[in-house]
């Protein structure tokens, strides 16, 4: 064999690693994590029942959670992965169902539940890892949000952004603590559309963080983060 010919062969071999290496990046490792909850991108995944203004009265009661792909509840947590870096790690869930009662000045009542079992990221072995690791999504399926302090929101119009610092009890992981959840929420189109996040610490929640093989760390605490579209109607 000559020179050339070992020199070829070795050129090959490497073009073939990149080309495996990449491969594995783009279908096994590569992020397609979407990015953190805002208004703007829950517009967009809303489908008014109404382009008709509504008047402060008819707002009064109570509202349901729309089911489906507008509204879901979910995580973010930072982590770093074995020969790729940094990454941060997303999962949602679209099985979320609840309430929120307004009295035409005040939100009186928000109460949220979401199954953590249908909890879905990039990857389903991390899906499956936190089933029986983390938040124990098989032992401890739900998680909940109670309202515990009122919210003065006055009658906002059509179309205006009203932002608040909320307080609740929020059950995870079978135990519940008092959070601050900062949120966002808008009146469109016959609509209630609200977003927000708070960060979780693990350890306050007795959540172990996940090992896995191709995990080199992960974050101590997390983002957990929602989108809820409620209506008035049948939800």
């Amino acid at each position: 064999m000559t020179l050339r010919r070992v020199a070829i062969g070795g050129a090959v071999l490497l073009a073939l690693s990149v080309a495996g290496a990449v491969a594995g990046w783009y279908f096994f490792i590569r992020s397609d994590s979407p990015p953190a909850v805002s208004l703007e991108s829950a517009l967009l995944a809303v489908s008014p029942q109404s382009t008709t203004s509504a008047s402060p009265g008819d707002l009064t009661g109570t509202w349901k959670i729309v089911r489906g792909a507008g509204s879901f509840v979910g995580y973010r947590v930072d982590e770093t992965l074995a020969g790729f870096g940094a990454n941060t790690a997303v999962g949602r869930t679209q099985s979320v169902q609840g309430t929120l009662t307004y009295d035409g000045k005040t939100v009186t009542a928000v109460n949220i539940t979401a199954d953590l079992s249908t909890l879905a990221s990039d990857r389903s072995q991390r899906d499956g890892a936190l089933r029986t690791q983390a938040i124990e999504s098989s032992r401890f399926p739900t998680a909940t949000f109670v309202l515990t302090a009122p919210i003065n929101v006055g009658s906002p119009p059509e179309g205006q952004t009203v932002t608040q610092t909320v307080s609740g009890n929020l059950t995870l992981h079978g135990v519940t603590r008092q959070v601050q959840l900062d949120v966002q929420g808008i009146l469109h189109g016959g609509q209630v559309i609200i977003v927000g996040s708070t960060d979780i610490l693990f350890a306050d929640y007795n959540i172990s963080q996940p090992r896995a093989a191709t995990v080199l760390s992960i974050e101590n605490h997390g983002t957990m983060e929602f989108q809820l579209i409620f209506t008035k109607g049948a939800a």
